[in-house]
């Protein structure tokens, strides 16, 4: 490739020039780099089809490029990552600075501005120009405590949405005892501001900062239901035990513990990304029964994933269960293309996903054809959070795997998805 000018130095280039530098000091497997970059891409600000051009770059390389001493060095041609890629020519050289300046490669210029390189006989780079991806190697152990605090970060937001579900459930529970008994309080009060707590619920990822302010407030507004219940059940006790032959009225106190308090994690019917919102039932227990209003026919919110050759055997997924059970797809997704509101948009991003992991289109189209659009979403995202992982090193052979597993019937996803939240719960 002839330079047209001088490659513009910025700071970024020069950064990822020292890196190439370090990483050539140590050895790292290609598996690792790749995986540890993959956790958290969508958080340093890479989008897929930068993912895809690096895993293109990545192809090119051999295990021994990666040895403490060498670089992985890439001299494909501007045609043939085109060819892979898709990209046009100023999409591909925009991608490549991309990944230059948010500091994963870095270019390697020979005096002419040409890519070339060559190996001897035992296959090791003699000398090479191009694209190297010897940042990569220094900056694993980076993303690799990236990827830890990110996860506690998640864990931490995970244990708090779960003790805000209690929280306002257990003010419900109180608030709807305490007008069923006409018990004295300030109820339309807490009502009030019971709703406006709810109306705090974040609907998108939100920080543990947040979170955890939110949470103080509904465990403050739990404390001052909780003890105005308890005083008016005491008062109310009091006066029927007073009657005239000393015998209580016959009342009994409201159960003390509420209903559909749960302990264990909460996993809402809702399609949003990582939500901790509130549900009708919550407000219409409260403000009374919603006007009578006719009947629409239910969409297909959840997936069918019933066994094809056991008609018998019925199990759903809905979008909530998928995302929630696959952390790592979600922030892909959800750098990509926001909240995700049906299954078309789920399969949309899917799509867009697919080549970053090398799945071919003919593998693509083969799932949806004997799958179903659905399954084969479904199933896509299981692949690519196993790959994303570390699980699995070929997304394509994995997910053909599945295609046969289901003409056989013995593909059982929802078994996968439930098995990974209840991981996450322990």
């Amino acid at each position: 490739m002839k330079h047209t000018g001088w490659r513009k130095p910025t700071p970024g280039l020069g950064v990822a020039e020292q890196l190439a530098q370090a990483g050539e000091r140590v050895a790292v497997p290609k598996t690792r780099a790749f995986v540890a970059l993959k956790r958290v891409g969508a958080h340093i600000g890479l989008k897929a089809a930068d993912m895809m051009l690096l895993d293109t770059l990545g192809a090119f390389t051999q295990s021994q490029d990666w040895a403490q001493g060498r670089r992985p060095i890439v001299w494909a041609s501007n045609a043939y990552l085109m060819e892979q890629t898709g990209f046009s020519l100023s999409a591909l050289k925009r991608h490549a600075r991309r990944l230059a300046e948010i500091g994963v490669i870095s270019f390697r210029d020979s005096p002419n501005g040409k890519r070339w390189g060559r190996r001897d006989a035992n296959g090791r780079i003699v000398e090479a120009y191009g694209f190297d991806l010897s940042p990569l190697s220094a900056r694993v152990e980076e993303f690799e405590e990236l990827q830890a605090e990110l996860q506690a970060e998640r864990e931490l937001c995970q244990r708090m949405k779960r003790q805000i579900t209690v929280a306002r459930r257990m003010i419900r529970a109180r608030i709807e005892a305490a007008l069923s008994d006409a018990l004295r309080g300030p109820w339309m009060q807490f009502t009030g501001l019971f709703k406006e707590l709810l109306d705090r619920l974040p609907r998108r990822r939100e920080p543990s900062a947040r979170l955890e302010r939110l949470l103080t407030r509904f465990k403050e507004l739990q404390e001052r239901v909780e003890s105005v219940y308890l005083q008016a059940i005491g008062a109310e006790n009091s006066v029927e035990n007073c009657g005239d032959d000393g015998l209580q009225a016959g009342r009994n106190a409201p159960e003390m513990d509420p209903r559909e308090v749960i302990s264990g994690p909460h996993i809402q019917s809702t399609i949003q990304l990582h939500p901790v919102t509130s549900n009708s039932r919550e407000t219409s227990e409260i403000h009374g029964p919603a006007p009578h209003t006719p009947q629409k026919k239910p969409t297909a919110e959840k997936l069918d994933v019933s066994d094809a050759n056991d008609r018998q055997t019925k199990a759903t997924l809905d979008l909530s269960t998928i995302m929630q059970a696959c952390p790592e797809f979600a922030s892909w997704a959800q750098n990509m293309g926001g909240f995700l509101k049906s299954w078309g948009d789920l399969h949309r991003v899917a799509g867009q996903l697919r080549p970053m992991i090398g799945i071919s289109d003919h593998t693509w189209n083969v799932a949806q054809g004997r799958m179903g659009k659905q399954v084969a979403t479904a199933a896509f995202v299981l692949v690519f959070e196993k790959h994303s992982t570390g699980e699995i090193a070929s997304p394509g052979g994995y997910l053909r795997g599945m295609v046969a597993k289901a003409g056989a019937g013995e593909l059982h996803l929802e078994r996968s998805f439930y098995g990974r939240l209840s991981e996450q719960a322990a």
